[in-house]
């Protein structure tokens, strides 16, 4: 909404009066930051305006000379908490006459330089009004101020003000207009501010019964629902739970039946407790310090860290393995929710298969009615799904595997100048896309996987509204250079010039490009599957060179899958396709392998790979430990869960040249393995630690015969703490310098970041 605020009659100080621009970029809008300009004038009894340019921040400011400079080093130092300005420009200016200071109205024709805000948490001081029986907005769900609250899924177009948000249908009641024109109160345009007379509302339904209305009657019927073993489905800010008790088997068993996902981990949310907020989730996990302060940060994604023994939670939020994906509220519905339900609720996301989050009522009820009890639904519209991000404790520091609500739209700097705007489109998993124009770049939220219609649905409307919101038009697609994936037709329909991108060049560049540098690198890209140049299935590669300039230096030994892409559902087909390539028995396999045998080695339908998830996948399955998985990366992570310092040594994985490659053979662990006196826990540890020593094998093999400066660990493989933590230190004590993803998931979410940093790199080589 345009609005102009004026101050008349500040009074300078100092008596000579002098005048100055600034320009701000940066995170300044959505969090306060125009407010805060006025109030720090007034403060320093300056004159003046302060108007938002789409996204950049114009201020002049006239008064003595000494005020201007502490109002300068205030903008800076005494920001918002969530607000994240940069300087663009200081600069003399001449007096503007004015007896006040004043907000401009936004200037909508501005050159764009907009910054879109992710979804904040619920502030302190919301939280204090939340709970307090004095406050008109007590116990309201949607309580918000300038600092928290929804952005990205409420925002429909920028600038950002209220008529162009998702809260255009709530008109302001008398009390909340007040407090939203008043450049003093904490709430002066929060765009979604709201309070029980004019804001969204609840309601509550069970299959069968008339839905109630009434915000009291609903809370209290949906705590009561999840205190009698009941799965809830919730609508919060970018899309909806599941929730039951995540202290009883009951509904638990009950919920992964139905959705069904019978052994993928489920993340649990806990009340917040004691004087850190941390004290509910401590009776459960073992929290390192850095998952501690992440857990509780504005961002409030889920953490991954280890259960405590003698906890509460029930075995089968994430059977076979030690770690619990953990979160606390961040809206104030789900602390309303978990402070009544007084403990822990498994939180899962509410969808299909891989899916986007579901974010309409009658979408959810339609398409999880077989797994929901009741739904508690709110009329506030979710504009675009932001499922919630996930992150793990590696190397020392906090590292994404999910982007989502709290953290993504995610920006990052960018060395150079683009010639024309890119949209780059991502991998088949765990899609992101990334926008890239001038010196900037934006990836956006997880999407899904993209094997569905409304998958390719929601990457649509994503890739719609980052060109919107930013001011982009997309000139140039980059894909992925697999021509089945569903984001590759897609951006070959187009009609745009499109440059495809090999699946692991792109995680290759997505790395180098993170960390900056010109190279050489050498960059191990360890995955499940991905297209490569050869036209086999990579996921084993060593990299090296540069972004545009990569060549492969290092492979893993070769074998072919029986069956093809189901063998990453079917982790047996791994473990019978080395046994075969070894001519070693298996007395284990499954029963009636002879047809597939034979289609096997007719070489019917088994594609050739290099990847080191499957080899993964065949070692889980020799093991004993997953010969099916239900979800992607079991065996994987089962294997890791297992493995203990227990000092067990795998054999030594030879490194030989093959032709211009150096490969790793994992021939040894066929024998090693099927000779059955070995415990899990010992093959899990012996095989983490001979594949972390193979690799550093390699990484010295190359050296000696190219330069490389640096080293990167990067592909889903290495979002394995065990196998990444012994390679990063086993590699530093040979003199690498090693690196890994930091902002960006090590998974297939930095595709699209890579596709970009890929094409920019190669464009610029062009003569």
């Amino acid at each position: 909404m345009p609005y102009l605020v004026v101050e008349r009659g500040t009074r300078q100080r100092g008596g000579v009066s002098d005048a100055r621009r600034w320009v701000l970029a940066g995170q300044v809008q959505g969090v306060g930051f125009r407010p805060f300009v006025f109030r720090l004038a007034r403060h320093h009894g300056l004159t003046g305006w302060v108007q938002n340019q789409r996204g950049q921040v114009e201020i002049l400011a006239q008064g003595a000379a000494a005020a201007l400079e502490a109002f300068a080093r205030g903008l800076l130092e005494e920001a918002p908490p969530l607000a994240r300005p940069r300087l663009v420009l200081s600069e003399p200016a001449a007096p503007c006459g004015s007896d006040g200071f004043e907000i401009r109205p936004s200037d909508a024709t501005s050159e764009s330089r907009i910054h879109v805000p992710p979804d904040y948490f619920t502030c302190d001081q919301c939280l204090a009004e939340l709970a307090d029986p004095e406050d008109r907005r007590y116990r309201y769900p949607f309580i918000n101020c300038t600092q928290c609250g929804p952005r990205y899924t409420l925002i429909a177009r920028l600038p950002y003000d209220r008529p162009n948000t998702a809260m255009a249908g709530f008109p302001l009641c008398p009390e909340c207009a007040r407090e939203y024109g008043d450049p003093l109160d904490r709430r002066f345009h929060a765009e979604p501010v709201a309070c029980p007379a004019c804001g969204p509302r609840l309601s509550f339904g069970v299959a069968g019964q008339a839905p109630m209305a009434n915000t009291t009657a609903t809370l209290a019927a949906c705590v009561e629902a999840l205190r009698a073993g009941r799965v809830v489905a919730v609508k919060g800010v970018g899309g909806y739970h599941l929730l039951c008790d995540a202290r009883a088997d009951a509904p638990v068993a009950r919920l992964r039946a139905a959705k069904p996902r019978p052994h993928k981990p489920l993340a649990v949310m806990y009340p917040l407790a004691g004087a850190d907020g941390l004290g509910a989730a401590q009776v459960d996990l073992d929290l390192r310090p850095e998952e501690a302060d992440l857990l509780a940060s504005p961002m409030r994604p889920i953490v991954l860290a280890a259960r405590r023994p003698g906890g509460h939670l029930s075995p089968l939020i994430a059977p076979g393995l030690t770690e619990v994906g953990a979160m606390l509220p961040y809206s104030p519905l789900h602390h309303l929710l978990l402070g009544d339900f007084g403990g822990p609720l498994v939180a899962t996301s509410a969808n299909v298969s891989g899916e986007p989050v579901l974010t309409e009522a009658e979408e959810v009820e339609r398409r999880l009615g077989r797994v929901a009890d009741a739904f508690l639904h709110h009329d506030r519209p979710i504009l675009r799904p932001a499922d919630d991000p996930v992150f793990r404790a590696m190397g020392g520091r906090m590292r994404p595997l999910r982007l989502g609500r709290g953290c993504a739209p995610l920006e990052i700097e960018w060395p150079f100048r683009l010639a024309a705007p890119i949209l780059a489109v991502g991998a088949h998993l765990k899609n992101t896309i990334a926008l890239g124009w001038d010196d900037r770049v934006v990836v956006s939220p997880h999407i899904g996987d993209m094997g569905t219609p409304r998958s390719l649905a929601v990457f649509e409307q994503v890739a719609a509204d980052l060109q919107a919101l930013y001011g982009v038009r997309a000139e140039t697609l980059v894909c992925d250079a697999h021509p089945g994936y569903t984001t590759a037709r897609w951006a070959a329909r187009q009609g745009l010039p499109l440059t495809r991108v090999y699946h692991h060049h792109a995680h290759a560049s997505a790395l180098a490009g993170e960390h900056g540098g010109a190279g050489p690198w050498l960059v191990f890209t360890w995955d499940g599957v991905g297209y490569g140049e050869d036209g086999t299935l990579w996921g084993g590669e060593a990299l090296l060179g540069r972004p545009g300039a990569w060549r492969r230096a290092g492979s893993l030994r070769l074998f072919r899958l029986p069956g093809g892409e189901r063998a990453a559902r079917e982790p047996w087909r791994s473990a019978a396709a080395i046994c075969w390539e070894t001519g070693a028995p298996w007395p284990a396999a499954p029963a009636g392998t002879g047809p597939l045998r034979e289609a096997w080695r007719r070489g019917l339908n088994t594609p050739t790979t290099s990847a080191v998830g499957r080899l993964f996948d065949a070692v889980a399955a020799l093991a004993g430990v997953t010969v099916e998985a239900s979800f992607e990366g079991q065996g994987p992570m089962y294997l890791e869960a297992l493995a203990e310092d227990s000092g067990a040594s795998g054999p030594e994985l030879p490194v030989a040249r093959d032709g211009g490659l150096w490969r790793i053979d994992w021939g040894p662990l066929v024998p090693w393995l099927t000779r059955g006196h070995l415990a899990p826990e010992e093959v899990a540890s012996g095989f983490h630690e001979g594949l972390a020593r193979a690799l550093v094998a390699q990484a010295l093999a190359i050296r000696q015969e190219a330069r490389f400066e640096r080293v990167g660990l990067c592909g889903g493989v290495f979002q394995n703490r065990r196998l990444t933590e012994q390679a990063a230190a086993l590699l530093t004590a040979e003199g690498f310098a090693v690196h890994l993803p930091s902002a960006l998931p090590a998974n297939d979410a930095a595709i699209s970041f890579g596709q970009l940093v890929e094409h920019a790199a190669r464009s610029a080589a062009r003569p």
